[in-house]
């Protein structure tokens, strides 16, 4: 026997057609700064994306070649998001957080042959091209002072201007649905930016997987508003499944402030919202400050890292908002899980499947592999090193030896993906990560959870930032180091902090070393930039407060047996 069924490729044309013809009339909202948004059909984005194909080709960008964007969230960037991958090119989506030198590596690697910016962040590109050896043209999009290109070497073009006239139609090419349709690299945090390329296939297949009702439900009623960058695994896949599912879309450009999008929501209510943690703190403080109608937001993304379970109660509680847990990577494209809970629970019960970083999708396969390579069990407690396969998880990075991809052992295993991530799963599919394996601090032959020790810092009112790190210790090998940005008018009373940690930890996990900052390191895409902490503790640059041994408490809750620390 064999199938029946028609075998259509999957690809990012296909999404296109739909989302410009069905959905037509959905909007792009662009925030401006100024008293009125610009606002954009989906039916005028795909008349766009036609004209900027037809202007992509003249300027003899043909299939497989490499187009970069160096753009803010905003309609340009989502036309650049269709008309590359539909015409056969691959989009390569540019990190403008990263360091110059890390940005020119990047464009020879992919190689990029156009690069089109955003006219604000032209002092950037300036600054860039002179080490980039592969680009021939650049196109600048909206305002900003193009002198500063004056003497590069590529030709530069305006971006209306190269698309005014052209047809607003396209035969779009039927491709092979496993051909590269976008790349994006990592950030780097250790050694060069490691690119991952996704096929039409995968954006496809990952698009269908965030609009189910087990993500993030997305469908013509709403209007999504992605703050995170579509610089950074393509925003989360939101574009895309937008333009699938028929969602508006509220572009926030280059005004990512808690004031604007404070603005921004109550002006133009949005449904679902999506960035890291540390942008939701920043807003929640806005809005408790300077009270504005955020409610229309019936679902808020919050991935990246671990989000404190005291940001989603505040954001619940104060503001009737209800904060959505997900987990990824750059490398899952990035959609791993979503933490909904199961139904018929009660509030309480709920808020323990909440603070999870979600359950597994059909699409995604995981298994958790301990010290000696051995495969854990899924029972909520058997805790080891987080592996994934699926449709949208990558394989290999780009660009190896020879052109070939690359698979470092580190990174792949047997064909699964090693995230570095360490955690229990539940017998029901819900994941826990407790640390990443190069995070986690292990002390007197014991485990201490990093991220444990955040989430219940950033309980504390005084605290609005906490991030601990391992330092190494002459008798336990490594303990915890508390670096904290308290409120504004706080003292650091560190003893207090640590009485507060003292009433839900056991002793033994409790930091003796603390140090109050101004505001914690982060990385490119808004992460607590951890090496740099452990860096700047090694140099002897941070002003550490070491504290002397708690005394036990009265009544010390019993444990089958003591740590070695707390035998110390």
């Amino acid at each position: 026997m064999q199938s029946t069924m028609q075998d259509v490729p999957l690809l990012v044309s296909r999404i296109l057609r739909h989302g410009s013809t069905i959905h037509g009339r959905a909007r792009v909202t662009t925030w401006t700064g100024e008293d009125e948004p610009h606002r954009r059909s989906f039916a005028d984005v795909g008349a766009r994306s036609a004209q900027l194909a037809h202007a992509l080709r003249e300027l003899g960008t043909g299939e497989g070649d490499v187009v970069a964007t160096l753009m803010w969230n905003n309609a340009e960037h989502l036309e650049t998001y269709l008309a590359v991958p539909s015409m056969g090119a691959v989009l390569h989506t540019l990190n403008l957080r990263l360091p110059t030198s890390q940005i020119s590596w990047i464009i020879n690697h992919a190689p990029d042959r156009v690069i089109l910016v955003n006219g604000t962040l032209l002092p950037l590109l300036a600054a860039v091209l002179p080490a980039c050896d592969t680009v021939e043209h650049v196109v600048v999009v909206g305002p900003g002072d193009r002198t500063v290109l004056d003497g590069c070497r590529p030709a530069v073009h305006d971006y209306e201007e190269l698309i005014a006239g052209r047809p607003t139609g396209y035969d779009w090419p039927e491709l092979d649905e496993r051909r590269p349709a976008a790349l994006c690299y990592t950030s780097g945090t250790t050694g060069d930016p490691k690119g991952v390329v996704y096929s039409h296939r995968s954006v496809y297949l990952h698009s269908m997987q965030v609009n189910t009702r087990e993500s993030f439900g997305l469908s013509w009623q709403d209007t999504v508003m992605p703050v995170v960058p579509m610089f950074h695994v393509n925003a989360w896949g939101l574009p895309h499944a937008a333009f699938m599912s028929g969602a508006s879309m509220l572009m926030p450009d280059r005004f990512l402030q808690p004031a604007p999008l404070a603005q921004m929501i109550e002006s133009e209510r949005p449904t679902v919202a999506g960035a890291v943690p540390s942008i939701w703190s920043g807003l929640l403080a806005e809005i408790d400050a300077n009270p504005r109608d955020v409610s229309s937001m019936a679902q808020v993304i919050i991935g990246g890292s671990a989000c404190p379970p005291v940001l989603m109660q505040a954001f619940q509680e104060r503001h009737r908002v209800r904060v959505v847990h997900a987990w990824g990577m750059t490398e899952m494209s990035p959609l791993g899980c979503v933490s909904h809970p199961p139904g018929g629970l009660d509030e309480d019960a709920e808020w323990a499947y909440r603070e999870k970083q979600g359950r597994f999708p059909a699409g995604v396969e995981a298994r958790l592999i301990g010290p000696d390579g051995e495969e854990m069990p899924h029972d909520g407690v058997a805790a080891g090193e987080l592996e994934v396969r699926g449709p949208w998880v990558a394989s290999a990075y780009h660009g190896g030896r020879d052109g070939e991809p690359s698979r470092p052992e580190d990174k792949f295993r047997d064909g699964w993906l090693r995230t570095g991530d360490i955690g229990t799963i539940s017998p029901d599919g819900y994941l826990v990560l407790t640390d990443r394996a190069k995070d986690v601090i292990k002390s007197g032959g014991e485990w201490i959870s990093s991220v444990e020790l955040e989430n219940l810092l950033m309980a504390h009112p005084d605290v609005v930032e906490a991030a601990v790190v391992a330092v190494p210790d002459d008798r336990w090998g490594e303990r915890p180091l508390a670096t904290v940005v308290l409120r504004e008018g706080a003292a650091p009373d560190f003893a207090a902090l640590r009485l507060f940690l003292a009433e839900r930890l056991p002793r033994w996990q409790l930091p003796e070393r603390w140090v109050a900052v101004d505001a914690v390191p982060k990385t490119s895409v808004g992460k607590f930039d951890k090496k740099v902490i452990r860096r700047s503790h090694a140099n002897g640059e941070l002003d550490v407060v070491t504290l002397g041994r708690l005394a036990p408490p009265v009544a010390e809750p019993t444990r089958p047996e003591p740590s070695p620390a707390e035998a110390g």
